[in-house]
């Protein structure tokens, strides 16, 4: 199976979050689903997905034996079919699932952030299932999840899907704000300085640190 795109993953883990949460409206219509993937909440990040893209997308995913239209409605509905066309058990397209709606997240958020479509024991359950997605052989179509380096002051390491492709595993990408945070708190300091200098003014923190001397 090729890369998805960001779209195409939004719209499949749409109808499979629809199709645990909300039964009686499963399958969709093509309204429904645009509607789910442009939902302000439990997605990162927020789209705004049009209909012609949505459709576009559900036809990619169709050619590709993820999602398949239903028969016997006046208005097309739609199905995913998502854990026989990638070949992973109930547990594992649950997580991935969650991944491709939420971005990465931590065993520990996976599990409570999964409660609505399926019940893990425990975090060591989640996190089993997570290492055997890690491990896939290539036969099988190799590595479905990957495990980021631990970001700054976080306890824990976070789990993305692969599904889209390889991604970014810096930490969150603070490092690159962070530098460029300093570079400009340093800036400003020397701007300030040279102010202070050329009124005549002590330069901040100096006057007390003289009066302790």
């Amino acid at each position: 199976m090729r890369a998805l795109t960001p779209i195409e993953a939004r719209v499949l883990a749409t109808l499979m979050e629809k199709a645990r949460t909300v039964p009686d409206s499963y399958p969709m219509s093509l309204n429904g689903v645009v509607t789910g993937c442009n939902q302000k909440s439990s997605r990162e990040p927020v789209m705004n997905v049009s209909e012609a893209q949505t459709q576009e997308a559900l036809d990619e995913l169709r050619r590709l034996n993820l999602v398949f239209e239903s028969s016997g409605s006046r208005v097309a509905k739609w199905e995913h079919n998502f854990q026989r066309g990638v070949g992973v058990p109930e547990q594992s397209a649950v997580l991935l699932g969650l991944m491709m709606l939420r971005g990465a997240q931590t065993a520990g958020e996976l599990r409570i952030n999964t409660e609505r479509w399926y019940r893990f024991a425990d975090i060591s359950s989640v996190e089993a299932f997570l290492e055997e997605m890690r491990e896939r052989s290539d036969e099988k179509g190799g590595p479905l999840v990957v495990k980021l380096p631990r970001a700054p002051g976080a306890r824990e390491q976070r789990w993305a899907h692969l599904l889209c492709g390889p991604v970014d595993e810096a930490p969150s990408g603070m490092e690159p704000r962070v530098e460029a945070l300093e570079a400009e708190v340093a800036q400003l300091r020397a701007t300030l300085d040279a102010l202070c200098d050329q009124l005549g003014m002590s330069r901040p923190g100096q006057s007390k640190a003289n009066d302790r001397a």
